[in-house]
Formats: structure tokens, C-alpha cells, sequence
């Protein structure tokens, strides 16, 4: 009889404070389409507009903002119309604040689903960031537009090899809305009443980045202070290569890189803690 083969399978918890397998989260990439897709299918379920929203919700905040901030309280554009201005901000905001306040419910919220079936639990926070990501691509669709329009009735805007930061900007978004999110979500897991203070916390975290005024508006006494917002550089950074207008804070910018760096590394290692016993607390 010739040798029998004995194979033999180890599971094991996971046992670093900073481990994360990204070829396992690549094997599940079709599970990150479907999340995705269910995220999406689910936000316009039994809506009149369904997607249409996508287009009415930001024009109806630009607008408000143009009206209240523009036109009342008269807050500067650094020369930029006001529908474009509030557009490009809102746009990067916006899918900041998507990415964090879904990712923020990722135990909370797939709880029954993660006691049933194994998977890289890392999956859900990415798939609420790419759904953020859709809010995004038809803002700056719908800004694309609205600039077109606005360059043939005779404005220019001052744009230049400095779009291709678009991309990293866009990446580092994303990761600091994943970083904010899951140390929300780990946190909830014992903590319940946070998850009522994430859309406040937003909220005032807009209003403390230049969203609706520019980064000169700032006296300067507190200027430096401010700018370790991480979000104040890249909404900065984010008008300047896409409309022109402002200044390109590179110092500020690599500030802000790093503390998003830190902040997503925390989280990880957050998330990973609370992974373990998360099904005992929730």
C-alpha cells in the first residue's frame, strides 16, 4: 500500500494587532460587489425618485448653500461662482461623510450576518466606501456639466497639470472615511450611544472644514492649528486642482496624509480587537 497523504486544516484567531490579509480581501472581491450592490439597492428602496436622488439631494444642499452662505451671509469664493464652488466641496464631503457614517454601522447593522457565515469582515467597511464612491463620480459628473456651462458664457477656470492629484486625493478620502468609520464601529460595539452622536459629529466636523468658505476666510493666528484638520488640506487641495481656485497647501497636505495614515491604522488595529468578541457585546 502506497503512503496515504494526511492534510491537515489550522484555524486560528487572528492574533496580531495589525494583521490584515489583503490577498483574502482580493479572493472576496465578488462579495465586495454584491455588499456594494445591496448598499446601493437598499438606500432607494420604495422611493418615488429612487437614483434620481443622487442628482436632487446635492443640487438642493448646493443651493441652500449659494443662498444662506452666498447670498446672506456673504462668505467669499476666492472668484469662483458660487454654484461651482459649493458644488466641488460638497462633492469630496460628501463622500467623506458617506464613507464614514456607513462604515461607522458595519457591526451594528450586518450583526445577524456575521454570526451565520465566515468572511474577511474588512469587506463591509470597503464596500460602504465604494458605495460613497457613486455620490462622488455624479457630482463631479454634474460639476463637469455646470463648469462647461459656465466657461461659454465667458468664465475661465484655472485648471492645469495639478488635476491628476484628483486621484490621490480621492484615495486619501476614501481612507480617512474607512480609518473615522471603523473606530466608530469598533467602538459602538460596547458603546451603543455613539452611534446617535455619529450624523451630530459630522455635522459639526463640515462646519470646521472649509465646505461652505475658504481656507483665507481662517484668521491666520489659527491658521496652522486649523489646517491639522485632516480635512481642511484635502477639501483645499480638492478645489484648487478641480476648479482653479485657492492655494495648493502641499505641507499641509503631507500633515494631513499622515494623520489620515494613523488614523486608518488605529482603526485596523480597533477593528481587529473587537472582531473577535464583537458577537458576545452586540
Amino acid at each position: 500500500m502506497g503512503e496515504r497523504n494526511h492534510f491537515k486544516t489550522h484555524i486560528r484567531p487572528q492574533t496580531e494587532w495589525f494583521e490584515v490579509d489583503l490577498g483574502e480581501i482580493f479572493r472576496y472581491k465578488d462579495l465586495i460587489f454584491l455588499f456594494f450592490k445591496r448598499n446601493y439597492v437598499t438606500r432607494y428602496k420604495q422611493t418615488i425618485l429612487g437614483p434620481l436622488w443622487l442628482i436632487f439631494n446635492p443640487l438642493i444642499t448646493v443651493l441652500l448653500y449659494s443662498l444662506v452662505f452666498g447670498n446672506i451671509a456673504g462668505l467669499s469664493t476666492d472668484g469662483a461662482p458660487r454654484l461651482v464652488f459649493y458644488l466641488c466641496s460638497n462633492a469630496i464631503w460628501t463622500f467623506f461623510a458617506t464613507s464614514l457614517t456607513q462604515t461607522a454601522g458595519t457591526f451594528t447593522t450586518n450583526a445577524a450576518l456575521m454570526g451565520k457565515v465566515y468572511f474577511p469582515r474588512l469587506v463591509m467597511p470597503i464596500s460602504s466606501v465604494l458605495t460613497g464612491m457613486i455620490d462622488l463620480v455624479i457630482q463631479v459628473m454634474m460639476l463637469i456639466v455646470i463648469m462647461i456651462g459656465y466657461t461659454l458664457s465667458g468664465n475661465t477656470f484655472r485648471i492645469g497639470p495639478q488635476l491628476l492629484l484628483v486621484f490621490p486625493l480621492v484615495l486619501q478620502t476614501g481612507m480617512l472615511g474607512l480609518g473615522c468609520g471603523i473606530i466608530i464601529a469598533a467602538m459602538t460595539t460596547k458603546y451603543r450611544d455613539l452611534a446617535v452622536l455619529v450624523s451630530f459629529g459630522v455635522q459639526l466636523w463640515m462646519y470646521a472644514s472649509p465646505v461652505v468658505y475658504t481656507t483665507s476666510a481662517m484668521p491666520e493666528q489659527y491658521r496652522n492649528i486649523y489646517m491639522f484638520n485632516p480635512m481642511a488640506p484635502i477639501i483645499t487641495c480638492w478645489r484648487n486642482v478641480i476648479i482653479g481656485t485657492g492655494e495648493l497647501p502641499i505641507g499641509y497636505w503631507g500633515i494631513s496624509w499622515v494623520i489620515t495614515v494613523l488614523i486608518l491604522f488605529a482603526g485596523v488595529i480597533m477593528f481587529n480587537r473587537v472582531e473577535k468578541t464583537f458577537m458576545d457585546t452586540v
